[in-house]
């Protein structure tokens, strides 16, 4: 009883599928994430938010200028008052200079740059994660296309051995206990087949929420560079360039500027004014001298403030105290940042090494099972082995084809989840920088750290990632391989 082998190209790669001419790279795929996530471009659009803080708090410490205006109608006048005006126009300006407050304003800035180094921080984070789900779902797209292929040449292979028990059963060759035990095993082999096909439209959607664009005839990922020798070089790099834990060590120094500027609460202030008024009475002030009277008038004052706090209810200490309180929390926190970046690289990379022998292993077991289907239908052809012995060895060969399949696509997962936790794992890292501009957080601040006049704004805010509601539901079938490739 011959049958159709699987194909051979299912395992000859980690993409195990032949590749057409328009294929999709795993560096295209990361190209259009890059441009068009909305997690990743929503972090942008936050660090950006994050750079004003610096730019607010040394507003504090420029001058200020108010003007005001103000038009009286006298409705009643005063009975006594031979003078009294019918109306009034006031204005004035008040221009004020800070010169010291205490602190509050040199470390309201200093905390301020912290908290946008840590977020640059966490939007390298953002990238990472996003770059991460991108790949997490390029290879099971990858895998679960195989792994349906795996399952639909399976079918194939037990319609033509029913068919062929079948022809043996009517002429007496086989009992009817062989028909039935293949047909049993046909019927489990299409239900795993739609099964497969369930999990491929499921790995393809999230593709697409992942990507915002349907998988198209995805190609086999390039090797995986720099990827450590040890489990303590992994984490010797993980904690010298981890973006999260980055993060954490800035917050935690932003915090320790708040403890000052919650103290500076208590020191006096000081502060230049000047200010100037303008009044006209328009026409309406009276005179008791017959002659005309004056108007207008003008005054202008100048100055130094000096404000000392001497009493303010305990407010200035508490807030020190609750500072101080949450800076000792953000220290914590960088502890407990590394401590799981240690965890999760040494987890990480035990699963990588396990996913690699996994493969070594499974591809001698898809050889030996190989030789043992070819094995136990030649026995069969002389009737030393039964029918169910080659379904057996059938079902045998297909779980070592699906373990290899699955193995690959871990080693590639665990690899690349490695060099993100390592901080190894963005743009620049992965060469995107060739196919276009990057984005620099840096731009952003450097465009607005001086600006001070207050009539100056963005345009108005706009979603730029693409929607996929118009992309057609995938469905779970693999293009034909031969003619795929013809």
């Amino acid at each position: 009883m011959r049958t159709r082998s699987v194909i051979p190209g299912l395992l000859a790669g980690v993409c195990l599928l032949a590749t057409p001419a328009q294929a999709e790279t795993l560096k295209e795929a990361l190209l259009r994430a890059y441009e068009d996530n909305p997690t990743l471009l929503a972090a942008r659009a936050q660090q950006r938010a994050t750079d004003e803080g610096v730019v607010i708090q040394r507003s504090q410490a420029l001058p200020s200028v108010t003007t005001s205006a103000t038009y009286s109608e006298f409705l009643q006048q005063n009975s006594v008052s031979f003078i009294s005006p019918e109306r009034q126009l006031n204005a004035s300006v008040d221009l004020s200079l800070p010169i010291y407050q205490g602190g509050a304003v040199r470390n309201g800035i200093l905390a301020a740059e912290n908290r946008v180094e840590a977020g640059r921080a966490d939007l390298r984070s953002t990238e990472s994660a996003v770059f991460t789900d991108v790949v997490t779902n390029y290879m099971n797209v990858i895998q679960n296309e195989a792994i349906v292929e795996l399952a639909a040449n399976n079918v194939e292979v037990l319609e033509i051995n029913l068919q062929a028990t079948s022809d043996r059963f009517e002429i007496g060759d086989l009992t009817r206990t062989d028909v039935a035990q293949s047909e049993s095993r046909l019927a489990i082999a299409r239900g795993d087949l739609r099964t497969a096909e369930a999990n491929l439209v499921n790995a393809r959607e999230r593709y697409i929420a992942a990507v915002g664009a349907a998988p198209t005839d995805l190609e086999p990922p390039p090797p995986l560079p720099g990827l450590p020798a040890s489990p303590d070089e992994a984490v010797a790099v993980a904690l010298e360039n981890n973006p999260d834990l980055i993060a954490a060590i800035e917050r935690a120094d932003a915090a320790g500027f708040d403890i000052e500027v919650a103290g500076s609460g208590r020191l006096p202030t000081v502060s230049l004014f000047t200010n100037g008024g303008y009044q006209n009475f328009l026409g309406t002030l009276g005179s008791i001298t017959g002659a005309p009277a004056d108007q207008t008038s003008t005054n202008a004052t100048a100055g130094v403030r000096l404000s000392l706090p001497i009493f303010q209810g305990g407010r200035v200490a508490a807030q020190q105290r609750q500072a101080t309180a949450q800076a000792e929390a953000a220290l914590e926190q960088v502890i407990a940042t590394e401590r799981s970046i240690i965890a999760q690289t040494r987890a990480i990379y035990s699963s990588w090494r396990a996913a690699n022998a996994i493969i070594a292993s499974s591809e001698a077991a898809v050889a030996a099972a190989e030789l043992s289907l070819e094995g136990v239908r030649a026995e069969n052809t002389v009737g030393n082995r039964s029918i169910l012995d080659i379904l057996d060895a059938q079902q045998e060969l297909l779980r070592a084809q699906v373990q290899l399949v699955t193995a690959r696509r871990n080693a590639y997962v665990a690899g690349f989840s490695l060099l993100a936790i390592m901080g190894k794992a963005e743009a620049r890292d992965l060469g995107l920088g060739e196919d276009g501009v990057l984005y620099d957080p840096v731009d952003n601040y450097e465009r607005v750290r001086r600006i001070v006049w207050d009539w100056h704004w963005d345009p108005d805010p706009v979603a730029t990632s693409s929607r996929t509601v118009d992309i057609p539901a995938p469905d779970g079938e693999v293009a034909d391989t031969e003619s795929a490739g013809d």
